[in-house]
């Protein structure tokens, strides 16, 4: 069943643990009113969902897109879910064209979102390029590429992001990954480094900028198929999933919202793969 941003989705118990309830210890429902997060890649496919995601709790949301996506719809469905959140009209939304290989196009991103809204709460890097080829068959020039979106891009994003929130003493920077970075994956060598080189990035960062900043990864599974994608491509992702099933964007979410919670993890790297890293 798909997640409803909306609703509330958790029962308070009462039962007393010493001097705090359990409703108090485990809220499901993350308040993030008044905070600011940064989504690269925010404006389709599962960086979207988690723009809505930390949109319903109350947060304002910038997130970046290249050219020819639907930014203005993007900033619009944010909207709509800021305004039935916690936070009202109070939160807002800023839609920022990037290409992260551009120099110095993270720091002026970072450096937009203050301008605007005086702080950065969470940063999630989250835009990636697929590209894949048989490893003789990788050019430089696809292996720069992918160097550049999938690992450097983070690191610029983090790097400019993490003075603002150590000056707060207080933020949260999330990875996403995949399962490249653990896995063997024929004709991806220039993406699965990339994304191992994240996992590395970090554990070295949560070490770094600890105690004031967390910083964790999430590697998904099939959460969203390919457009396109065939039907054998569906059962293929099924077959190798203990779940057996694919997973949706919104599982992405829920961890991102976790995470945003959870101001005791930091330096790890959440499976949400049905399994899959065990098949």
């Amino acid at each position: 069943m798909p997640l409803n941003f909306a609703d509330d989705d958790w029962a308070p118990i009462e039962r007393e643990r010493g001097h705090m309830t359990e409703a108090n210890l485990y809220p499901l429902t993350t308040s993030l009113v008044g905070q600011v997060a940064l989504v690269t890649g925010g404006a389709v496919r599962v960086g979207r969902v988690i723009c809505l995601a930390l949109a319903s709790r109350g947060a304002s949301i910038a997130f970046t897109h290249l050219p020819g996506e639907p930014a203005g719809e993007a900033a619009a469905a944010i909207a709509a879910a800021q305004a039935r959140s916690e936070a009202g009209q109070a939160a807002h939304v800023l839609a920022l064209p990037m290409d992260v290989r551009e120099p110095g196009a993270a720091a002026r991103t970072v450096q937009q979102v203050m301008d605007r809204f005086g702080r950065l709460d969470i940063l999630v890097n989250n835009a990636s390029v697929w590209l894949r080829a048989p490893f003789l068959e990788i050019t430089r020039d696809a292996w720069q590429t992918a160097l550049d979106i999938n690992l450097t891009g983070p690191f610029l994003m983090s790097q400019a992001a993490a003075p603002h929130m150590l000056r707060q003493q207080s933020g949260l920077i999330i990875n996403i990954t995949d399962l490249s970075a653990y896995q063997t994956w024929r004709e991806y060598a220039h993406h699965s480094v990339t994304k191992a080189g994240l996992v590395a990035l970090t554990r070295v960062m949560a070490a770094e900028l600890a105690p004031h900043v967390r910083v964790n990864a999430i590697a998904p599974g099939t959460v969203l198929l390919p457009e396109g994608a065939t039907e054998a491509k569906r059962q293929w992702a099924e077959n190798n999933s203990l779940l057996k099933r694919v997973g949706r964007p919104e599982d992405v979410a829920r961890t991102v919202l976790f995470l945003a919670d959870s101001d005791f993890a930091t330096g790890a790297v959440y499976f949400i793969d049905g399994g899959r890293a065990l098949v």
